[in-house]
């Protein structure tokens, strides 16, 4: 059912029209003129569909987050270690050597502690490095990241190499070996 409207004309007479609900009003020649800052706002907007780099930046916080779990510890490490040394006591004998026991008790859980870190580390820094490269397999009219972006992401990198360095040093012997039995 169409609607009667009113609109006033420029020389102040009223003019009659009738108006479809589902019809598109035509614009009124002040409402059709953009300003400056409608052009601009336009030219910055992304297009519709176009991703927004969110994920990009949560792989980031991620990658980040991992290689700090990597140098600090995460519960999985704990209890893989916990759980070696239990294994260590039930296996060692109670006249077995102290070398022996210091190698099954502590020495098991001092290598699976290294490699769970070594394990966290190396997926942040897998993390990190697509988080970086991630822009050279985008569309081609949109390369540019967030800087935070980036910056988090080298982070995450940063950390997953320290991580991963230390957890072989760790495993090897080379950075705090086991005591040695006299």
């Amino acid at each position: 059912m169409a609607e009667k409207t009113e609109d006033e004309t420029v020389t102040g007479t009223t003019v009659a029209t009738a108006v479809e609900p589902d019809a598109q009003t035509a614009e009124r020649p002040e409402e059709a003129a953009a300003g400056p800052e409608d052009t601009a706002a336009e030219e910055h907007a992304e297009p519709a569909g176009a991703p927004s780099g969110t994920g990009q930046g949560a792989a980031a916080v991620v990658s980040a987050a991992l290689g700090l779990v990597s140098l600090t510890g995460g519960w999985p490490g704990t209890v893989a270690a916990a759980r070696e040394t239990l294994v260590g006591q039930l296996r060692t004998a109670a006249d077995a050597s102290v070398a022996t026991q210091i190698k099954e008790v502590y020495g098991d859980a001092w290598n699976t502690t290294a490699l769970w870190g070594g394990l966290f580390a190396l997926v942040a820094l897998i993390t990190g490095v697509v988080v970086l490269a991630r822009p050279a397999f985008g569309a081609p009219g949109r390369t540019a990241q967030a800087p935070w972006t980036r910056s988090v992401a080298w982070a995450g990198v940063t950390l997953g190499v320290i991580g991963l360095l230390l957890a072989v040093l760790t495993y090897t012997g080379v950075l705090l070996g086991l005591p040695a039995a006299s």
